[in-house]
């Protein structure tokens, strides 16, 4: 994990729209009790495994609709493999997919279009519960 001064976002999805959404969404600092976010942005399946592997992220989020590889089966094969694997966030295509994400073991599900608030403040409960679970 990362120092008390940054909190280190995994973001994956093949479209650049949707991880600037994102990190628009969430900003540099989403709330005065967090610290930092960086984020770091991966286009493939294979690099956000690598990434993981490395043991330095704190909260994942991956678009359920990348292609080739989706994020809801990354998100299952994630909470699978690696023990005590980060919280994740998985976009889903639409509200009805939350049952998707169920399945996929994701911490929350937000809906495309990405709505600001809603992805801000999923985010800030999932990552306020890292903190939590660092100390």
């Amino acid at each position: 994990m990362t120092d008390d001064h940054t909190l280190r976002v995994l973001l994956y999805s093949d479209d650049r729209e949707v991880r600037t959404a994102v990190k628009s969404a969430i900003g540099e600092r989403p709330h005065p009790d967090l610290p930092r976010v960086e984020f770091v942005e991966v286009a493939t399946e294979p690099v956000v495994i690598q990434r993981l592997d490395e043991g330095d992220i704190d909260v994942v989020i991956l678009d359920g609709e990348a292609v080739p590889a989706g994020g809801m089966g990354i998100a299952r094969q994630i909470k699978d493999e690696i023990f005590h694997a980060p919280p994740v966030i998985v976009l889903t295509a639409r509200e009805q997919d939350a049952w998707l994400a169920t399945w996929s073991r994701a911490e929350a599900a937000v809906p495309h279009p990405i709505d600001p608030f809603r992805l801000a403040e999923s985010f800030l409960e999932v990552a306020r519960t890292r903190l939590a679970a660092r100390r």
